[in-house]
């Protein structure tokens, strides 16, 4: 990944609060107020999902992260954006919005 792309993920996400990005399993974590919503790796975003948002990120054409494991890819609990997501800040809002609630759930074990 290219350090444009992490700056072009900080001022996407930068609206919505304290944005930070560090390197972890190859890419990058991304936390928005000290809570882990998605991850960087290449040059694509993935934001957290869970039961109540997983569909929104379906419904929307989205892929989850495959992690490929010694035996068999694994999937990851992040998925992919829309394209239209990375145009603007106020594209990625509803999105952001929705990991940063699967991060928060995540966060008190729900």
């Amino acid at each position: 990944m290219t350090n444009a792309f992490l700056a072009h993920v900080h001022d996407l996400l930068d609206p919505l609060g304290a944005v930070s990005t560090r390197a972890m399993f190859g890419g990058h974590g991304v936390y928005l107020d000290g809570e882990l919503i998605g991850v960087v790796m290449g040059e694509a975003l993935y934001l957290k999902v869970d039961a109540e948002t997983r569909l929104h990120f379906e419904a929307a054409g989205c892929e989850p992260y495959l992690y490929l494991g010694q035996a068999e890819p694994i999937t990851l609990s992040y998925w992919s954006v829309p394209e239209s997501a990375m145009d603007s800040a106020e594209a990625m809002r509803p999105w952001a919005e929705l990991a940063r609630a699967a991060a928060h759930r995540a966060g008190r074990g729900r």
